[in-house]
């Protein structure tokens, strides 16, 4: 059983102006070698969730930026501490796609002022460290929004404060989308506006610092109070195996 959340159309954005679209890639070591890999995480199981019609008009502009993207479904996560020793499926998935993942876009939405317990768990699940692996730490990381009433950051705060602590590096641009059910049609495509241009924003930016940082992502993550000789040929085995 896969936990990807299968994206319709994941090329097609017909709010998208390619002309205005900068596809180039920045100057690498050896040139690239494989596209961007991108973990997208949202917050709420509902049918009609805004936070993953958000991630996914997010997984098609990053497809169209020529990055690889994976939307986790949570909708079996248990909660943190739920399962003896973390063993359930979809906890062992989550970890591998971060494993996987160069880059990650995490989009929450607001309730009570705060990120949802669906967000925080996720995440709850990413430890800083499995027997010296680093699943999170290096990575990318966008961070988004929705809210069903006026204009709010407090989520986003709390996604980059989230993000620092699982040492990754948060891009300086973010989304927030106030009144998110006047975004979508009945389709869950999102709706031309200033809204949708910032996630353009976003998304390209995402894919310009992992890009930039991928030649010097081990330089970057590597701390002397943690080198372990095998971490290395520990995570590249868990990688050719995704």
């Amino acid at each position: 059983m896969t936990r990807l959340f299968p994206l319709a159309a994941p090329n097609h954005c017909p709010n998208l102006d390619m002309s205005r679209l900068d596809l180039s890639i920045p100057a690498l070591p050896g040139g690239p070698d494989h596209p961007p890999r991108v973990l997208l995480l949202y917050g709420s199981l509902r049918a009609r969730s805004y936070s993953r019609l958000a991630v996914e008009e997010a997984a098609r502009i990053l497809n169209l930026l020529g990055a690889e993207t994976r939307i986790f479904d949570p909708s079996d996560l248990p909660l943190p501490d739920q399962i003896e020793n973390d063993d359930h499926p979809a906890v062992q998935e989550l970890r591998e796609l971060s494993l996987w993942s160069e880059g990650q876009v995490w989009c929450s939405p607001e309730r009570h002022g705060q990120i949802t317990s669906v967000m925080k768990a996720q995440i709850d699940h990413l430890p800083l460290s499995m027997g010296g692996i680093r699943p999170t730490q290096g990575r990318t990381l966008a961070v988004m929004q929705v809210s069903g009433g006026s204009q709010s950051f407090n989520a986003v705060n709390t996604l980059r404060q989230l993000g620092r602590w699982m040492r990754m590096v948060t891009i300086p641009n973010q989304s927030s989308v106030p009144k998110a059910y006047q975004e979508f049609d009945e389709a869950g495509r999102m709706l031309p506006s200033a809204f949708y241009e910032r996630i353009v924003d976003v998304m390209q930016e995402l894919v310009r610092f992992t890009w930039l940082l991928r030649p010097h992502t081990e330089q970057l993550t590597c701390r002397y109070s943690e080198t372990q000789p095998d971490t290395f040929n520990r995570e590249q085995a868990i990688l050719t195996n995704l």
